[in-house]
């Protein structure tokens, strides 16, 4: 796949034939029982019994710790899951054959990039009809939101995943990235969405790694695992996807491409 290795995530073993077709490498978590051809994160150096609460991070976490340096360098590594792909940008999504517009190798205008990001979700074309039934609490807490642009990523958060909990997990950020996450929470009305990147630089991976999981383990202290409600209960993985495009942003020399 010239140069470039994509792990595809997924929640059933049935898929298993859908990712081999992709030449991506099948990666399995959750309950299900997996066949041998899956990786999963319940081996060696594991956090296996977050995944409820994680999402794909907990195989982030064993592929950091019991992978990252078997990977040679300067080789493209990316993650896409069941549900949010990579697109071939010169084919259509619209493909009648799916596989035709699922990226297969990495192109040429990526040469002068250390990492990709996926594309934006725009926060401004939030529905009245979603603020009205999710966020009352938080368009009291800022009525500015009545303004399309000033629909930003705090307000989306408090809508779906509690009122002010990213404040409070943005409190537990290090010095350096603390200041600057909370001005890109405010100032910024979409995000990158799906948990999704793509990087041809194990040193970048492994000090996004290093970042991210500290970060999650001190909000651990803060919010538990008592939760309830989807957009509570993977609280964790939901931080993790805000802060991603804050971080190669703000870190790397990067460039977004299209998912579906």
């Amino acid at each position: 796949m010239n140069n470039f290795k994509m792990f595809c995530i997924c929640i059933n073993n049935n898929l298993i034939n859908k990712v081999i077709k992709l030449n991506y490498t099948p990666v399995g978590l959750g309950s299900e029982k997996f066949s041998k051809e899956w990786l999963t994160d319940k081996s060696a150096d594991s956090i296996s019994e977050k995944n409820k609460y994680y999402g794909e991070y907990t195989f982030h976490y064993w592929f950091w710790k019991n992978m990252l340096n078997q990977i040679p360098d300067n080789q493209w590594i990316g993650f896409c899951a069941y549900r949010r792909f990579w697109s071939n940008n010169k084919i259509k999504v619209k493909s009648n054959n799916i596989y035709d517009s699922l990226l297969s190798r990495v192109p040429k205008e990526w040469n002068d990039y250390d990492a990709i990001i996926g594309d934006h979700q725009n926060l401004e074309q939030v529905k009245w009809v979603k603020v009205i039934k999710y966020g009352k609490r938080a368009f009291l807490r800022n009525p500015l939101v009545f303004l399309k642009n000033k629909r930003n990523i705090r307000f989306q958060f408090d809508m779906f995943h509690g009122n002010g909990v990213l404040d409070k997990a943005i409190n537990q950020l290090d010095d350096k990235d603390r200041n600057d996450f909370r001005d890109y929470v405010l100032s910024n009305t979409s995000f990158n969405q799906g948990n999704m990147f793509i990087c041809r630089s194990k040193k970048i991976i492994n000090e996004y790694y290093i970042t991210i999981f500290k970060w999650l383990s001190n909000c651990e202290k803060i919010f538990g695992f008592n939760l309830e409600g989807y957009g509570k209960i993977r609280v964790y993985a939901f931080l993790a996807e805000r802060f991603l495009g804050y971080w190669f942003k703000k870190c790397q020399n990067f460039r977004m491409a299209n998912s579906f």
